[in-house]
């Protein structure tokens, strides 16, 4: 196999930004499979360029044109660019690779600009890709591992690509991607993790990676990003008592309440737990994520506002994930529940996503698509909050929007952000919540919605595409679109504004065979 010039592409973000928030925080986003990737190909003797975009990087100036191949892994609301991006490279003949959660979610769509579109992805298969080096036009190849790999390549053996990227921080704030699990035990039916075995990587591993942390940073601060932290509780924390000194290392974890018992929270206090973030999603819903047993509305408002101060007490940061506009909400009380909440838990921030269908991220797509409820969204606006692409079951838009405004200006009013404040002892913590509520997670989101909301009610084009009587895109979005992308516009495909938002059911009816050019080891062809 000749030596390839391989250049990989981490997309947190879908266009240029110059926002304080993006600023501080973007580059502690960044994802893990791509300096995954980026390690398995130089062990296969390649030379890898390795650049992670957070906003503020001129990426005409850092990407290399001469390279063989272009990896890009991308979220569904950086898809655009990144076909932006891959219609530039595609043109001057490399061979252009597409993986992440756009690839898994929304492949029929992504095979139009990319030569091959990566579900599991395993070093057996990005071999095999990588020595082929040919391109597929012009529909590229849709492939998959058998399952997720067993084994990942360690913070150590990543270092080289984490270390440049961390550096970006204009702060000392710099947080280290580490992951001990893929998978998830829960079956959320909006959750891409939902239909994926729980599997638990080397413990070995995680033990070699925060004992080398300790010797690159004064005071590493990592995030786990295993769909559901702790599911292997004891195990972890024996791993981390074993191999580092109590609270040496800041912890941040995505973890489910049934996991966050008194016991389990001493010992995560012990060990450097800094910030966790446990999902509530409904007041009627998913009770077995939050240890609610059967209790429903007031009820469980009560039970999990009293856990989530007791996560409190032991844990300085601590965030509630709520998905809004679900079908078991109806009328105004969801939204007077989620506001009681806060009032009783004063030093959580809230974090609202809407309801969103991401392709065929999971089965319960596909009831959703049958219904005719699903909306042609451009990937740009698919970030569960700038769109809702699947139409309430039980409110009309304007009602939805007018619940969703009155929830969000109450959660990120000064008197909400001020108590947030001052229940939090620990600076870090403080800081972050303020800067959060002022950027476009808070004030921004509630300009946004009220900015839809004044629509629904004056343009025409846009409430009939929100009631699916129309698949135009709106002047509004495209506008908001072309401007976000900037130079990218242009090289954007013209084609990419729309996609088939029923691919995934189509292809569910079917049998599709795609070409092939011979069998490919360990993985399979959609």
């Amino acid at each position: 196999m000749r030596r390839l010039k391989i250049t990989i592409l981490d997309l947190l973000t879908k266009g240029p930004t110059t926002s304080l928030y993006a600023r501080i925080m973007n580059q502690n986003l960044a994802s893990i499979m791509p300096q995954v990737v980026a390690v398995w190909c130089e062990q296969m003797g390649h030379d890898v360029q390795f650049v992670c975009y957070t906003g503020l990087e001129d990426l005409n100036s850092e990407l290399q044109r001469d390279a063989d191949f272009l990896f890009i892994s991308a979220f569904t609301r950086s898809a655009e660019l990144a076909y932006a991006i891959s219609n530039i490279f595609r043109r001057q003949g490399t061979v252009t690779v597409l993986g992440g959660p756009h690839a898994r979610c929304y492949p029929q769509d992504a095979v139009r600009y990319f030569d091959y579109v990566l579900g599991f992805t395993d070093k057996a298969l990005i071999g095999d890709v990588v020595r082929d080096c040919d391109p597929s036009r012009p529909i590229g190849q849709q492939l998959s591992a058998t399952q997720q790999p067993r084994e990942l390549p360690g913070v150590k053996e990543r270092w080289k690509f984490i270390e440049p990227t961390i550096d970006k921080a204009p702060t000392s704030f710099k947080i280290v991607p580490m992951i001990g699990s893929m998978g998830c035990p829960y079956t959320c039916g909006f959750c891409i993790d939902a239909n994926i075995d729980f599997q638990q990587l080397e413990f070995d591993q995680i033990r070699e990676d925060l004992r080398f942390l300790l010797t690159k940073l004064d005071r590493p601060c990592v995030a786990w990003h295993d769909p559901n932290f702790g599911v292997s509780f004891n195990q972890y924390m024996g791993i981390i008592e074993d191999s580092i000194p109590p609270d040496s290392i800041d912890f941040i974890a995505e973890s489910t309440l049934s996991i966050l018992s008194e016991p389990h929270l001493k010992r995560m206090q012990r060990n450097g737990f800094k910030a966790v973030l446990p999902g509530i999603e409904s007041w009627y819903d998913h009770a077995d994520k939050s240890s609610s047993g059967r209790r429903t509305g007031l009820d469980k408002v009560r039970h999990i506002a009293d856990h989530m101060n007791l996560v409190h007490q032991y844990i300085p940061y601590t965030q509630s994930n709520f998905v809004l506009g679900l079908d078991s909400d109806e009328g105004p009380e969801p939204f007077e529940l989620t506001k009681e909440f806060l009032r009783r838990t004063p030093g959580t921030f809230p974090a609202f996503s809407l309801l969103s269908a991401f392709g065929q991220a999971s089965p319960f797509n596909l009831d959703l698509q049958r219904e005719g409820r699903v909306l042609p969204f451009p990937f740009h606006f698919l970030d569960n909050n700038k769109a809702m692409n699947v139409r309430p079951k039980n409110y009309t838009w304007p009602e939805f929007y007018d619940h969703l405004i009155d929830l969000t200006h109450y959660a990120f009013s000064w008197p909400r952000i001020s108590r947030r404040l001052f229940s939090n002892k620990v600076w870090i913590p403080k800081w972050l919540n303020v800067v959060r509520s002022m950027s476009s997670e808070g004030f921004g989101r509630l300009k946004y919605h009220t900015i839809i909301r004044k629509n629904l009610d004056s343009n025409i084009a846009l409430r009939r595409y929100l009631e699916g009587e129309s698949t135009v895109l709106p002047e509004f979005y495209k506008q908001r679109l072309k401007r976000k992308l900037g130079l990218y516009w242009d090289m954007l495909p013209a084609e990419a504004l729309s996609h088939d938002h029923l691919a995934y059911l189509k292809a569910h009816n079917r049998v599709v065979e795609n070409p092939s050019k011979g069998p490919i080891s360990g993985a399979t062809r959609a």
